[in-house]
């Protein structure tokens, strides 16, 4: 089995693009299931499930970063997508926290991004694009061609080996390039280890300390002035 992990910013088309790339897949002969990892809130289980009859779940990671979620939640995921006798799973994820990598060896990381966003972004969201195999640049028409450009540039400069596949995805332009991404991609191989190192430690604002300033807070702190230290147990 094939296992593909879609991250990217909010609002960015993840959706939208594996819309287009299920369709594809299915009209090529391969059974898909799909998994969405999100905050508070996706019903995009329904839509494939109506959509395309795939087998379709959601997992809410409330008070854990979506990324770290997928990391819990994938072992079970692959072994539920085998139940289904699926020969490709699709693991979209919110991807909110700019420091994490939810990619996995031995899985096809796609990266979405939506070239509306800002010339500079590909130079802020750090892992999640320098650790993808491909960057799927989104809502391409809606920016000036030397636009594009700088922003395949700045991609390119972030994350040299990436591929960039540019895509109008709301009308399918682009997407086959993606598809042939995943039939080129290997397939899983056990035991599933992380793509790159989670962030650096944990401090006490991560187990619910509410109170402001470094001196009221142990494990990894850093004051305005200087770098980051650990401080206590």
């Amino acid at each position: 089995m094939k296992l593909v992990i879609c991250a990217g910013p909010p609002t960015t088309g993840k959706t939208t693009v594996l819309k287009q790339v299920t369709k594809r897949l299915i009209n090529a002969g391969f059974n898909v299931s799909y998994v969405k990892i999100d905050v508070q809130y996706a019903d995009e289980d329904k839509i494939f499930e109506k959509e395309f009859g795939i087998p379709a779940k959601k997992v809410y990671s409330g008070e854990l970063c979506p990324d770290h979620c997928n990391v819990m939640v994938l072992g079970d995921a692959v072994q539920w997508a085998k139940t289904n006798r699926s020969d490709i799973l699709l693991v979209e994820t919110a991807g909110l926290c700019l420091r994490c990598s939810p990619y996995i060896e031995g899985s096809l990381g796609l990266v979405v991004l939506e070239a509306t966003s800002g010339m500079n972004l590909p130079r802020k969201i750090g892992p999640m694009l320098t650790l993808a195999d491909v960057a799927v640049v989104t809502k391409i028409d809606l920016i000036s061609q030397a636009e594009r450009e700088v922003f395949r540039a700045r991609v390119m400069d972030s994350a040299a080996d990436i591929s960039v596949c540019e895509t109008n995805a709301l009308y399918g332009i682009g997407i086959d390039t993606v598809v042939k991404k995943i039939y080129s991609s290997e397939e899983i191989v056990y035991p599933l280890i992380l793509r790159g190192n989670p962030p650096v430690g944990t401090c006490t604002v991560c187990v619910g300390k509410k109170e402001i300033g470094w001196r009221q807070h142990f494990g990894v702190v850093r004051p305005l002035e200087g770098d980051i230290f650990y401080q206590g147990e």
